[in-house]
């Protein structure tokens, strides 16, 4: 069985009701459900959203215990928060950073995540499918490295 923790960064509690241009109509309770049903019952996937950077390294770093890989939406978080980087290089699991939209063409400020350097992939641009793209990836990555 492999475990994998999905973190939501900030705002993403609103999906569904903000910007649906940019970030779709699914709600945050729907991209979960659709984890959980991607993951079958060979896997277990555990979600959490937080508006707090303290709180969202909390479960980073509960996730050293527990966790084979870590799926993560840091938000706005992605373009300056180098405590969050820190806290993925120094549990030292896998980890996936999804974005619901092209961050690539929109405003100059999101061109730069703080974060990637320390993920083994990053997926942008698909709406909530970017989360299954993600948990995809990192399922596949995982089991690649548990092989050699």
């Amino acid at each position: 069985m492999t475990k994998i923790l999905v973190l939501h960064g900030p705002n993403l509690n609103l999906l569904g009701m903000r910007e649906r241009t940019i970030y779709g109509h699914a709600t945050l309770e729907t991209i979960d459900q659709e984890l959980m049903a991607a993951a079958g019952a060979e896997d277990e996937i555990r979600t959490f959203q937080s508006n707090h950077e303290g709180v969202l390294i909390d479960e980073i770093h509960r996730a050293r215990e527990w966790a084979d890989g870590l799926l993560m939406n840091p938000g706005a978080f992605t373009h300056y928060s180098y405590a969050i980087r820190d806290a993925v290089a120094g549990i030292a699991v896998p980890t996936v950073e999804v974005h619901l939209s092209n961050v690539h063409s929109r405003e100059e400020f999101r061109h730069r995540s703080v974060i990637a350097p320390v993920c083994v992939g990053q997926i942008s641009g698909f709406g909530w499918r970017s989360y299954l793209l993600g948990l995809q990836g990192l399922l596949a990555y995982l089991a690649e490295n548990r092989a050699e």
